[in-house]
């Protein structure tokens, strides 16, 4: 019975992650930051910290971090340091390269985790989950590029390659995560904190530092920090404990398809009937990501 309400509240995590990780488009719209990349992240890693420290205060966990050894902190770190790469490669692809083409290869990271959750955590490989990934990636496609897939001619090959190491580095850290045997909300407020490092090194050497003057910029910041890119990550990792990597994967194609109908509702973007063809897809990987078939004892 715990095992099962366990399970519930993890569906709740990895449904509220998907809704909160598609309201980026739509957010990225309404509020731009003037901020370079390099200094979005940081203040973004900084505000992501704090609100997970207050979490990990409010679930009086924050004092099991100075019982962990040195190994596990390095794990942590090195976790972070995936994350934080991840949206670094993301953000130099979206500046080099087409951003249609970047997208689809950003969302090739469910599919990683499948194959990396194969060779790390010995997860099985079914029929099912093949064409789960493959239902629910060619109906990410059909949104991302509205079904003109001459939109794609993967020119600029060696940016999207770059862009592809990142994207294997999230699905790599989403995998390992579930090895961390620490507290789910430990683990991800250190992930932040390394990542506040990360960043910082990152602007010293790329960028310049200034501060944000905007409310705008504050605004985008503080929403971003805090739900986007900060309980969001909560959430999925926390979701992550309770099913297989591989298995969790597919239902992440839903967060372009539902990304799409946000703008749609808030900017009046119009409505194409490959939307809804795309969605098909998406369910139908949903759907045989789920179920499982029974075998029918044959009676001779």
């Amino acid at each position: 019975m715990k095992k099962l309400i366990n399970s519930n509240i993890a569906v709740i995590y990895i449904a509220l992650c998907i809704i909160l990780w598609s309201l980026i488009p739509t957010f990225v719209k309404i509020t731009h930051s003037e901020l370079d990349h390099h200094l979005y992240l940081f203040y973004s890693s900084i505000i992501s910290f704090l609100s997970i420290f207050f979490v990990a205060l409010y679930e009086k966990s924050f004092y099991q971090i100075l019982q962990y050894s040195k190994k596990i902190i390095i794990v942590l770190f090195f976790l972070g340091f995936l994350d934080f790469l991840y949206y670094l490669l993301l953000y130099f692809g979206y500046k080099k390269a087409n951003g249609l083409e970047v997208l689809v290869i950003q969302y090739m990271w469910p599919i990683f985790i499948v194959f990396l959750s194969l060779l790390i955590l010995k997860e099985a490989f079914t029929i099912r989950k093949f064409f789960s990934i493959v239902f629910g990636f060619f109906g990410v496609v059909l949104v991302i590029t509205k079904g003109d897939f001459s939109t794609l001619d993967f020119s600029q090959i060696d940016v999207l390659f770059i862009v592809m190491i990142g994207t294997i580095s999230f699905a790599l850290f989403s995998v390992l995560s579930k090895k961390v045997k620490v507290n789910a909300t430990n683990a991800v407020m250190l992930y932040f904190f390394s990542a506040i490092i990360y960043s910082f090194i990152s602007v010293f050497n790329y960028s310049s530092f200034s501060f944000p003057t905007s409310y705008i910029d504050w605004f985008s910041i503080l929403v971003n920090g805090i739900f986007l890119n900060g309980i969001s990550y909560l959430f999925w990792v926390k979701g992550l404990k309770a099913f297989d990597a591989s298995k969790v994967a597919p239902f992440i194609f839903i967060t372009p398809i539902l990304a799409a109908f946000f703008l749609i509702l808030f900017f009046d973007e119009p409505v194409l009937a490959i939307y809804f063809v795309g969605l098909f897809f998406v369910i139908l990987s949903g759907l045989i990501n789920s179920f499982k078939l029974k075998k029918r004892a044959i009676k001779k």
